[in-house]
């Protein structure tokens, strides 16, 4: 979907910024990346690439992008109807799945567009949200005509509405990451990522957040927004599968989103694959990083020898009992240099990819990716502290969560398996238990 680049019709709310023939160039050269990423994708798997075009004379249009494309001219009142008329017509001349993009999205890659059409093999629906609360695209494997009804076009609520109706309908829905789309003026540093991707606006090296999470509606808003106030920072929310609103906080977040199979390793393995940045930091949605964690975490990563950080622990209650959990896993973590994956495990992008990731194991990722790391290069422990959820020991109480704990490490290295072990962790017997716990953890 996109407008003939004609100056003062196309991309009016940046002509202030760029003026109309700026304003028309950039609709034009937006367009142009997605085109030739569509052909690239073309070359690569079975499909038909269309123009939706408003604006201009059609042998205008094909004149500017290629005569190797079908064109045909958008109808319709709102982008609703335009939408709608599209799908229509493709399945009508016999598509079984369609993929609509905008072209003011410029960080749609070939990858993401191979993803939207690996999802329709399962899903009915995909939808890749944008940070500005709409979508850059949606495709489905059969015609929805009440999923483009009464969406209140142009607002910051499309995407969660469409989501929303689309949960009314009993539509199975997919979920792309998180992109932007470049319709105000403040917008323009995403083209400007896309031309000079290799000039980077800061010279510390980006960090990756990465939040696996599981039915953490409460807790992740507080997670993400401290994370956000770091620099030169992105966040990612790898979903599990969550049964309450934990995919729609991380959107109003305006974070990226993304789904995995359930379970901890699996989760941060595939929010490493996508991640940008130079290092990963590995975050539990219910832990909230410290004030200058960036800073601190290029900081130690910075020195020779280096290969894996984390902070010191605080949980976030009162009680002598919690105090002594903290000294002792101080103690454990700068002695034993053996941190645990909710102190927040932060390393080189490169130095994961060389250990292949997380362990691909159902409980005990974390612990046995610090051991392996332990014996390429030294483990750093910051002097700052992450804060945590006290839900498990208040739950357990102080002493039998410890045993508990105490009891899984020592399970581990004496060989029981890692799935028995979670059952044991997560249901442990009836005479510790004080009260049911809450959600289950990833």
């Amino acid at each position: 979907f996109t407008r003939y680049p004609q100056p003062g019709t196309t991309k009016t709310r940046l002509i202030p910024l760029l003026g109309e023939v700026g304003a028309a160039r950039l609709q034009r050269c937006m367009t142009e990346l997605l085109v030739q990423r569509a052909r690239i994708l073309r070359n690569e798997r079975k499909i038909m690439v269309e123009i939706s075009y408003h604006g201009g004379p059609e042998d205008a249009v094909r004149a500017w992008l290629g005569s190797d494309l079908l064109y045909r001219r958008q109808r319709g009142r709102d982008l609703g109807e335009r939408l709608f008329d599209g799908f229509r017509s493709a399945f009508r001349e016999g598509a079984r799945r369609v993929v609509a993009i905008g072209s003011d999205c410029p960080e749609i890659t070939v990858s993401i567009l191979n993803d939207a059409f690996d999802a329709l093999r399962e899903a009915d629906l995909v939808l890749g949200p944008a940070r500005d609360g709409g979508y850059y695209l949606i495709g489905t494997r059969r015609l929805f005509p009440d999923l483009f009804r009464g969406i209140r076009w142009g607002t910051e609520t499309v995407f969660r509405e469409t989501f929303e109706r689309a949960g009314t309908l009993g539509i199975k829905t997919e979920l792309l990451e998180v992109l932007s789309d470049i319709d105000r003026p403040e917008d323009i540093s995403v083209w400007e990522r896309q031309i000079s991707p290799h000039s980077p606006g800061s010279a510390d090296p980006t960090i990756s957040v990465i939040i696996p999470a599981l039915n953490e509606a409460a807790n992740l808003p507080s997670a993400v927004k401290n994370a956000q106030r770091g620099r030169n920072v992105e966040i990612t929310v790898v979903d599990g599968g969550s049964i309450d609103e934990t995919v729609s906080v991380a959107l109003r977040e305006r974070v990226r989103v993304l789904t995995a199979p359930r379970g901890r390793a699996r989760q941060q393995n595939a929010g490493a694959a996508a991640a940008g940045g130079d290092i990963l930091l590995f975050l539990h949605a219910d832990t909230v990083l410290p004030p200058g964690y960036d800073s601190e975490v290029r900081r130690i990563l910075s020195g020779p020898g280096t290969v894996l950080g984390a902070f010191r622990l605080s949980i976030g209650a009162d009680g002598n009992g919690l105090r002594t959990i903290e000294r002792l896993v101080d103690f454990r973590s700068r002695i034993l240099h053996m941190p645990y994956g909710d102190q927040a495990l932060f390393l080189r992008k490169e130095t994961f990819e060389r250990l292949g990731g997380f362990p691909k194991l159902p409980f005990m990722e974390d612990f046995e990716l610090v051991r392996r790391l332990k014996r390429s290069g030294a483990v750093r422990i910051s002097r700052l502290s992450v804060t945590t959820s006290p839900r498990r020991w208040i739950t357990l109480g102080t002493l039998p969560a410890t045993l508990i704990n105490q009891a899984v490490i020592l399970g581990y290295l004496s060989g029981v398996s890692p799935l028995i072990l979670k059952k044991f962790y997560q249901n442990p017997p009836r005479l510790i238990r004080r009260r049911p716990p809450p959600f289950p953890s990833t």
